[in-house]
């Protein structure tokens, strides 16, 4: 549905810090399915680690958190603005992530606030869940 080029022109996220390569799908106001393909060039992998590559938790949390942002940033009321942490909670890694894997993220909105919100965040490789959270986040002022 989103190319990383078309990602580009609604979150401020550039390389090496984009982590999203695309959103398959797309239900404004409540979810998201956004792809990372995890190459084996990343540069994270030299150090984390050298003879056992995988893939850091916080790239992990970030890549679910870009996809929020694709979600949010794509309503009119919050276009062209950033949207900021505020919380995580529950977070759990199930399985590491390594190169060659594709992660498929899935960000549901559980709640919205004026500009807070909390949603339950979802990371898997094939039909494996990687990662679990509950973030909260903050839509910046213009």
């Amino acid at each position: 549905m989103l190319t990383k080029t078309q990602i580009k022109d609604v979150i401020p996220h550039r390389e090496p810090f984009l982590l999203i390569d695309e959103v398959e799908a797309i239900e404004p106001g409540k979810s998201i399915r956004a792809k990372t393909h995890v190459d084996a060039d990343a540069s994270y992998f030299k150090g984390h680690f050298p003879d056992f590559p995988v893939m850091p938790g916080v790239l992990i949390v970030e890549a679910l958190a870009q996809a929020g942002a694709v979600l949010l940033l794509r309503e009119e009321r919050f276009k062209g603005r950033k949207v900021l942490f505020a919380g995580l909670d529950d977070c759990r890694f199930k399985r590491m992530v390594k190169p060659g894997d594709t992660l498929t993220l899935h960000v549901e909105l559980t709640k919205m606030r004026g500009v807070i919100g909390k949603a339950d965040a979802i990371a898997r490789v094939g039909d494996e869940l990687a990662c679990k959270a509950t973030m909260t986040f903050a839509v910046a002022p213009d």
